[in-house]
């Protein structure tokens, strides 16, 4: 028996009967020769961490664009937090934590530089529209290992394209992962956001705390507090279902949608950054605009039905930029730059 095999075993003895197992993966769009070592989930978790768009995450911006301040969440942290809080959710619930870790390190792997500005300039110029959680799973299955994508597994694809809710509701049964593991990353996911976002508004003066609504500060008056609650109410509400779904109970459910709702009035839709989006819009729409007239110059790292349809090539050039490489090139292409005296 080799030692995935002996993963596999222990699995069936110790998981929740819902759990999804390694062994009964629906498999990859490609077949693949199993590993001797590691599971299917261990073997997509660490093609997710070595791939290039991940580490392209650490500097795309989560909240602040371009922050000076070194502890400013990026996509990457975000991406780091997101994955901590769903593996010890789906340990307490005896799921299947290797899933829930792949899941988790590749569900923004599409996001675009600048945010949800760069989001909303893509799915206003590009035909078709933009998505980034479905630029995640292009990413993965198209535009990785220069045009061979990575061959993810069912499960951890869905998970992937299944994380987002945008400023819908958080625990809609519309779009759910078919995975209580894919599922437990949508609430991970929201909980940090939420909470890292919030910690990050205070500590650059964007919010003060005697702004904070009452409710939220009764779940905890620090920032370790609230997500250890909010964490606590997804699992004891999960368990008391038989683990048929992962949510949080209908107060718990409540107060996260009104964080949610108070972060966007005051945070990512406030005057400030409605301003600082906008100068982020013009530098992707005229990069958009350049690489269109200049396709040529794209990176020739892209699979052949990118090349041969131009706007889907562009498309994915700019949104795997990161805000640095965005912003020099747009210095490049657009200032006058100086010349070189010798």
């Amino acid at each position: 028996m080799t030692i995935r095999e002996q993963t596999e075993a222990i699995e069936k003895q110790i998981l929740h009967p819902n759990a999804c197992l390694s062994s009964q993966s629906k498999g990859r769009q490609k077949k693949e020769k199993e590993d001797d070592i590691r599971t299917c989930f261990q073997r997509d978790r660490d093609r997710i961490i070595h791939s290039k768009a991940f580490r392209r995450l650490k500097h795309k911006t989560q909240v602040f664009l371009a922050p000076k301040g070194d502890h400013y969440r990026t996509r990457l942290t975000h991406t780091l937090e997101v994955s901590q809080i769903a593996r010890t959710i789906a340990r307490a619930l005896r799921l299947n934590e290797d899933l829930t870790e792949a899941i988790a390190l590749g569900h923004d792997l599409g996001h675009t530089p600048f945010g949800h500005a760069g989001e909303d300039v893509l799915r206003e110029i590009y035909p078709g529209g933009f998505k980034h959680y479905e630029q995640s799973l292009r990413v993965v299955d198209v535009l990785e290992r220069n045009g061979q994508g990575l061959n993810l597994t069912h499960e951890v694809r869905d998970g992937i394209v299944k994380h987002s809710k945008g400023k819908g509701e958080i625990f809609s049964s519309r779009n759910r992962s078919e995975t209580l593991e894919g599922q437990i990353v949508r609430a991970s996911d929201a909980i940090a956001y939420i909470n890292h976002d919030l910690d990050d508004s205070l500590r650059a003066g964007v919010l003060k705390r005697s702004e904070l609504p009452p409710e939220f500060l009764r779940i905890g008056e620090t920032h370790a507090k609230r997500i250890g609650a909010m964490v606590r109410d997804v699992i004891n509400y999960s368990i008391s279902t038989g683990l048929k779904e992962v949510s949080m109970g209908d107060e718990m459910k409540a107060t996260t949608h009104a964080m949610k709702d108070f972060l966007y009035k005051n945070v990512y839709e406030r005057d400030l950054s409605k301003k600082e989006f906008k100068k982020a819009r013009k530098i992707l729409l005229d990069l958009y605009n350049y690489y269109m007239e200049h396709s040529d110059e794209v990176f020739k790292e892209f699979p052949k039905e990118s090349i041969d349809n131009k706007e889907r090539m562009v498309c994915d050039f700019i949104a795997g930029m990161t805000d640095r490489f965005a912003l020099l090139t747009y210095e490049r292409l657009f200032l006058p730059q100086p010349w070189l005296v010798l």
